[in-house]
């Protein structure tokens, strides 16, 4: 150790250049375990993520599942059913005209046997362009009150060469009702 030190003293800039060295090694070891544990604090971000996600605690842009969820009631609300078909109907051409579409004619079904086990069925005809059809869909089933779609016939459009004309479209939306609200 003396020899050594004695070589360190006779050579200045060999032990100036011995220090920096072992402080550049020094600083990029740390900077190695910095950027290890960072790595791993993200990888373990992105599993909790993926986990939350996975158990339904988040939706997959990050927001809470249940506060993502639509609000209303589930039923069609109503005094009669006549009031309730009302606002079945509100609800889809509601939904036709929130995707550009246009309704054509609608018809509440008041007489079929679904009315005494609680269901309304409302028989619409609409015009929808091909790319909004998906949308309109998901609309109808996903939000408040649920609806449920029992028939849907689409007629393409007559005219050739023309992708964005607007379909016939002719659907049956039924929805449950639970009596005087």
């Amino acid at each position: 150790m003396q020899a050594l030190l004695n070589y360190l003293n006779r050579y200045p800039l060999l032990a100036i250049a011995s220090y920096v060295a072992v402080i550049a090694i020094c600083l990029v070891v740390s900077f190695g375990a910095l950027a290890d544990i960072h790595d791993r604090y993200a990888a373990l971000a992105a599993t909790t993520d993926m986990l939350d996600q996975i158990e339904g605690r988040k939706g997959p842009a990050g927001r809470a599942a249940f506060g993502s969820a639509p609000s209303g009631s589930p039923f069609l609300e109503g005094r009669s059913v006549t009031i309730a078909g009302a606002a079945l109907q509100q609800r889809v051409t509601g939904a036709v005209g929130k995707v550009g579409g246009n309704v054509l004619s609608t018809q509440i079904d008041l007489n079929s046997t679904q009315v005494k086990s609680g269901f309304i069925s409302l028989i619409v005809s609409c015009e929808v362009k091909q790319a909004a059809l998906q949308q309109l869909l998901y609309d109808l089933e996903a939000g408040m009150p649920f609806l449920f779609v029992e028939q849907l016939e689409v007629q393409a459009p007559q005219a050739t060469g023309q992708e964005d004309a607007a379909m016939r479209v002719l659907i049956t939306v039924a929805g449950q009702w639970q009596g005087k609200s």
